[in-house]
């Protein structure tokens, strides 16, 4: 996991198919930047293409940095 605050380079995108589509469609491929900007229970809040997402743990645990 990331730190709060940092930014950082998506490397690659894991899971199935399906799930792999839905991250893209949210900004999620790779080579964009992403931060981080909080971490709430089971889910976080991420920062990427100026735009605020918020994705589970479970999500955020297939994208690696």
């Amino acid at each position: 996991m990331a730190r709060i605050g940092e930014v950082n380079s998506i490397k690659r995108v894991t899971g199935k198919e399906e799930v792999r589509r839905f991250l893209e469609s949210l900004g999620f491929v790779e080579g964009s930047e992403v931060t981080l900007l909080s971490k709430n229970g089971g889910n976080i809040i991420v920062k990427i293409r100026e735009s605020r997402v918020a994705i589970s743990k479970e999500m955020a645990n297939r994208i690696m940095v």
